[in-house]
């Protein structure tokens, strides 16, 4: 496909220019929309999902100190466990914010300038949501104009596709098709699962019985849901799916997450693309022993992202069914651990890149893909940048899908275990460097904890017990007769609850990252019985006796699960036998693949600092809070959450959004935070007053998700 003219003058019309601290840097470059007039469309801003308005300079480094709290649109009246809920980065248009909240993920609308609650929409209950596994991962809603009409876009977790007027939250009219449930509305609404299951040959082959609507796929043959929000590109609405997490199966049937889409004008489904492709689809050859025939899941759990002037959108994946184990599904298994860009119109495929084949470490990929155009060695590219849980970066040309700097497949350990397969190679980028080489070195002597000479003497007689390496380390039996205890992995990279953000000015990406290394539990044989561990998530009460998750009858479970005794990576007296980095936040120029800089972020725990071992050391390992950041105007805003770990706070005790430097991190200045960061952050115009708004939350606390805003005085 040859790029049109207009898109080519978008990349090429920056001036670039050379400074010693960020290489090239792409003065003019256009963002793909989303922004424009202060607004923010999508879920990442932008369509490209950078989380960046650097048109929005109303807040800066000389009044950001000045930032007071405009309003707190608080989350705890909708429903339990809240904290957790507040996963939404709001949408701005038009003077008013959506979002979803809660485990039932009802969709509100507030207003932009006072917080005030506007509309709810709250979807029935079904017998499918109660069984849903994911109903506090909703991740927020998707926005389209259609015939001069605003409307809100959003998957429940119950799998419905709804579309509501934007002004009112009102199920649009004469839109999708009628459900057959009494509380529902006859419009506004599409059943996602006929459409789904419609060529699946497992549905097709049932003995289960009719469709019953309330009550969704019966659990022999499955189970979906959603995360993470549709996305409209081009009169197009492409609607993502999520599955019970593939580390809690032992069964290996499920239904595939096929991605589809609908007209976003009528609700007409228009296409779907089989993420496990069939005889005679591209990739078919990568499912050996006929596992595509009744191996599932492939979830989307990431948002997407799409460049609407090429017509593609992107969308990435996770494993297959049984995640510890892949002797039932050997091959590569396309399309899981991959980018998949599709035709919006059409579905199809134009082209795709598997980030890891035949997933069985749990290293779904977390974040939507990046959109930037980069000048790289004087040439206009439009790049997709995929950061990943493993800590490795891949950047790829988005029209072509071509590496834009060598990837190679390097071999990797191989597994013991009876039955299962690994692929002998795995892909690893040339440029840029990982977000932190233990990835890719393992716990070499540059690692090893060596603050003092005891300290890694210790750390080296414990480590000699092990098989020590980077990624891709595979579980061993139980019991196995190697002269080491264990293998030994590590992961430097990001997950959902911290998303990395670019800046489109100047080609720079932030990510932020923390270290572990760890030893996998070893797998023993399942002898065929289903010990599922992933339970509904919804009260005892909820389920009113209607359904309890009973064993399974008909299925095949895979020959091996994790189990058995444990034999983990001692700790020296709560010490790690590697350096610690707990959290840090890196910046690239993407425009050529350096790493400007990488510092720690937050305070360092007590039990580290002040440890016995370490007494005289001075040691910034960051704190353990996840770094959550945007880019606004010439700043790079940045705050750490505290749902699993310690916010960085002030010397009031109060957690602290800072404004840096987005060329060198340094800290320019902070504004006190009434609560910690949760996930996001975005930004907006609203009657010519810039807001920053934050997600927000703490179980510690005792404070429940809300939405902060703050503006100038």
């Amino acid at each position: 496909m040859k790029r049109r003219s207009k898109g080519r003058s978008r990349i090429s019309c920056g001036v670039l220019a050379l400074t010693a601290l960020l290489g090239a840097a792409s003065a003019g470059s256009a963002q793909l929309t989303g922004l424009e007039n202060g607004e923010w469309h999508y879920l990442g801003g932008d369509a490209g999902h950078t989380r960046s308005a650097p048109q929005l300079t109303q807040i800066n480094a000389s009044n950001f100190s000045d930032l007071e709290v405009a309003w707190i649109w608080r989350g705890d009246n909708f429903g339990p466990g809240v904290e957790y809920t507040v996963r939404s980065t709001p949408i701005f248009v038009d003077g008013m914010l959506y979002t979803v909240v809660g485990q039932r993920r009802q969709v509100v609308g507030i207003d932009a300038a006072t917080g005030e609650t506007l509309w709810i929409f709250r979807e029935p209950e079904t017998m499918r949501y109660l069984r849903s596994p994911r109903t506090d991962f909703g991740k927020g809603v998707a926005y389209a104009e259609v015939d001069g009409r605003g409307v809100i876009y959003v998957t429940s977790p119950a799998y419905f596709l709804w579309a509501l007027d934007a002004k009112t939250g009102r199920p649009l009219e004469d839109w999708g098709t009628p459900v057959p449930i009494e509380s529902f509305s006859q419009t506004g609404v599409v059943d996602l699962i006929p459409d789904l299951v419609a060529d699946w040959e497992p549905w097709l082959n049932r003995t289960t019985g009719p469709y019953d609507p309330d009550h969704g796929i019966p659990r022999q043959l499955g189970m979906v849901t959603s995360s993470s929000p549709p996305i409209v590109v081009n009169g197009v609405v492409v609607v993502l799916v999520g599955h019970e997490p593939s580390y809690d199966q032992t069964r290996i049937e499920n239904v595939p997450g096929d991605i589809m889409g609908f007209d976003a004008r009528t609700g007409e489904y228009l296409w779907k693309f089989h993420v496990i492709p069939r005889p005679g689809e591209f990739g078919h050859d990568t499912w050996e022993n006929d596992a595509w025939m009744w191996s599932g899941d492939m979830s989307s759990w990431a948002p997407a992202s799409a460049d609407p002037e090429l017509g593609l959108v992107y969308i990435v994946t996770n494993a297959s069914t049984v995640q510890a184990y892949a002797g039932h599904r050997p091959g590569h298994n396309l399309f899981g651990g991959s980018v998949l860009a599709l035709d919006v119109q059409t579905g199809e495929r134009r082209w795709h890149f598997q980030i890891h084949h035949s997933d069985q470490w749990n290293y779904d990929i977390p974040t939507a893909p990046i959109l930037m155009d980069l000048m790289v060695d004087r040439r206009p590219i439009p790049a997709l940048i995929q950061n990943t849980k493993q800590g490795l970066i891949f950047v790829l040309n988005r029209e072509t899908g071509e590496p834009i700097w060598p990837i190679e497949e390097r071999p990797v350990m191989q597994t013991q275990v009876p039955g299962n397969y690994t692929a002998p190679t795995q892909p690893y980028p040339t440029r840029p460097e990982p977000l932190d080489r233990i990835v890719t070195d393992g716990i070499t002597d540059e690692f090893v904890i060596d603050y003092t000479p005891e300290l890694k003497e210790r750390a080296l007689e414990i480590l000699s017990d092990f098989r020590v390496g980077g990624l891709y380390v595979p579980s061993l039996p139980y019991p196995h007769d190697n002269d080491y205890r264990n293998n030994v992995g590590c992961m430097g990279g990001l997950n959902i609850y911290h998303p990395p953000v670019a800046d489109p000015t100047t080609g720079i990406m932030y990510a932020s990252h923390n270290r572990g290394c760890s030893a996998p539990a070893f797998l023993v044989p399942t002898n065929g019985e289903d010990v599922e561990r992933g339970l509904p998530q919804q009260s005892a009460e909820a389920w009113r006796g209607r359904e309890r998750h009973t064993p399974t009858t008909g299925t095949t479970v895979a020959a091996y699960a994790p189990g058995g005794p444990r034999a983990p990576l001692p700790t020296i007296e709560g010490l790690p036998v590697y350096k610690p980095l707990y959290q840090a936040l890196a910046a690239y120029d993407m425009n050529t693949g350096e790493k400007l800089w990488d510092i720690p972020i937050g305070e360092t725990a007590d039990r580290i600092r002040n440890h016995p071992l370490l007494e005289g050391v001075e040691i910034n390992a960051g704190g353990t809070g996840f770094s959550i950041q945007m880019v606004s105007g010439d700043l790079l805003l940045q705050t750490t959450e505290d749902l699993r770990g310690n916010t960085e706070v002030n010397e009031n005790g109060m957690p602290v959004l800072h404004a840096r430097d987005k060329r060198t991190g340094e800290i320019l200045a902070s504004v006190e935070l009434p609560r910690p960061g949760l996930y996001g952050m975005m930004t907006f115009m609203n009657d010519g007053k810039q807001y920053i708004v934050l997600q927000t939350g703490s179980a510690k606390r005792g404070q429940p998700g809300a939405l902060v805003a703050l503006a100038l005085p």
